[in-house]
């Protein structure tokens, strides 16, 4: 593989503010004395659950339309896409990739950035690094630096970025995707700067998707990543990007947050502070994450319908903005409805449909019996209680109360969902998660087998090897 550049031009020396030094001396810094057996299990958790999703949606139609487009259009190559044999340049696997691992709203989640870390970062280094002939130890500073850079840059952003209307992930996939390319290309520190800059170019989507519709919801990911890794071709091809990408009057934080990043914003890359890929949130339930806290809140009345007379929600600002106040939020009619709905959700669950892959794939099939679950919508009222707000910052909760036949309410409070760092999915939870994903593409054993491997994670193993064990 080509080595990687080692840091070390003179970062002192960029024109340029405080957090875009920051940014990429961190870019530039990070090795693999860093990466303890702490950071090599959190990425293989976060590993096992990328590649899972990327397998199962692969079949779905939009992941099946993605990749009729690139299979004509995307250039050849040597990077592999996911669930099959065909092989393109590496920003075009990223894209159809990181589409998939984006697909179906079962991706990760990063909490304190209101976004999906992961599904860029991950499909950016595999492909690169097949593309390279690299081991997993060879991607890994890269990844871990680009998974930081994305939730780090998107922590300063949060929650205004998605309470502007901006879908956090193809907006910051940009930044990761450039961070995991400079590192792995080489690129100098002065390259590093360029890429990041111009990749603010390549920032873009809202969440209209999630109020009426439309499955470029999906690739708004894979959009984003493929942004982000030709911002670095074009920085490694000599083209510059502005020098205050960031804190500029006219950057990022300016133009998307309308605000500026905070006090001193250049800290949150010092060298004090903990990695965020320890954060990762492993999705339970195949939805939007705000709705997670409340399916925990409900799972104790699952199977007791006939005792429930009406279910009373208080959502956050935020969780009210993305599940709750969408166009078709009590009147289902696509896929993205039902995934960004909270009383849908709710009526999944208390019917006990489940919330999981296959019950949306039912859903998708048209054998899921809709009309139930619109009357048990008809018993669920939403009220927005910004009060939740500043009562538990940075966090998704649920205030649910339960009104039974009986005249018995109860309220439940979920402040930790489960999957997330606080709650963590238990290794059967999410071993059970990725052969149900798995399994009808690559088949029992071969899931197994892959399961295994990512389990163990050698980092040894050939970055090729992997993801030929992704194919069916």
């Amino acid at each position: 593989m080509t080595a990687p550049h080692t840091p070390h031009d003179n970062i002192e020396a960029l024109d340029c503010p405080p957090l875009e030094q920051a940014t990429v001396d961190f870019v530039q810094r990070f090795d693999a004395t860093q990466i303890d057996s702490g950071v090599r299990a959190s990425v293989s958790r976060v590993m096992r659950d990328q590649l899972a999703v990327q397998i199962g949606c692969s079949q779905l139609p939009w992941s099946k339309q993605v990749l009729t487009y690139a299979s004509a259009n995307a250039a050849p190559g040597r990077s592999l896409v996911t669930g099959s044999t065909l092989r393109l340049n590496a920003a075009d696997a990223a894209f159809v990739n990181s589409t998939y691992a984006s697909g179906f709203e079962y991706d990760d989640t990063h909490l304190a950035s209101n976004s999906h870390p992961a599904c860029c970062v991950v499909p950016a280094a595999l492909a690169i690094g097949q593309e390279q002939g690299a081991t997993l130890e060879d991607i890994l500073p890269a990844l871990v630096a680009g998974y930081e850079v994305y939730t780090r840059i998107g922590m300063l952003a949060a929650p205004e970025l998605v309470k502007s209307g901006f879908q956090p992930h193809p907006v910051l996939s940009v930044f990761g995707g450039a961070a995991v390319a400079a590192k792995l290309r080489g690129l100098s520190a002065a390259q590093t700067l360029n890429a990041l800059g111009s990749s603010l170019s390549f920032a873009a989507g809202t969440l209209e998707p999630t109020s009426t519709g439309g499955s470029i919801k999906r690739s708004q990911s894979g959009i984003g990543v493929r942004g982000g890794m030709v911002a670095a071709e074009l920085a490694r091809a000599g083209i510059t990007g502005p020098r205050a990408f960031l804190t500029g009057h006219k950057g990022f934080y300016a133009t998307f947050v309308k605000r500026g990043p905070g006090e001193s914003p250049e800290r949150v890359f010092a060298p004090d502070q903990p990695l965020q890929i320890h954060q990762v949130w492993l999705k339970a339930y195949c939805c939007c994450g705000c709705i997670h806290p409340y399916l925990d809140a409900i799972a104790p009345f699952v199977h007791r319908l006939d005792e429930i007379e009406r279910v009373s929600v208080r959502a956050q600002t935020s969780s009210y903005l993305l599940a709750c106040s969408n166009a078709n939020t009590f009147h289902p009619g696509n896929i993205e409805d039902v995934q960004f709905s909270l009383p849908v959700q709710l009526a999944f669950a208390m019917l006990g449909l489940g919330n999981d892959y296959r019950s949306h794939m039912a859903y998708m099939d048209g054998t899921l019996d809709m009309d139930r679950v619109r009357s048990v919508m008809q018993r669920i009222e939403v009220v927005k209680a910004p009060e939740l707000d500043a009562q538990h910052p940075g966090k998704f909760v649920a205030d649910l109360t339960v009104h039974l036949r009986s005249g018995e309410s109860r309220q439940v409070l979920v402040d930790t969902p489960l999957g997330t760092p606080g709650n963590p999915l238990s290794e059967a939870q999410q071993d059970a998660k990725f052969m149900a994903l798995t399994t009808d593409v690559l088949g029992q054993a071969r899931a197994q087998t892959l399961l295994q491997t990512l389990r163990e994670f050698d980092t040894r193993l050939r970055v090729e090897d992997l993801l030929a064990m992704c194919a069916p």
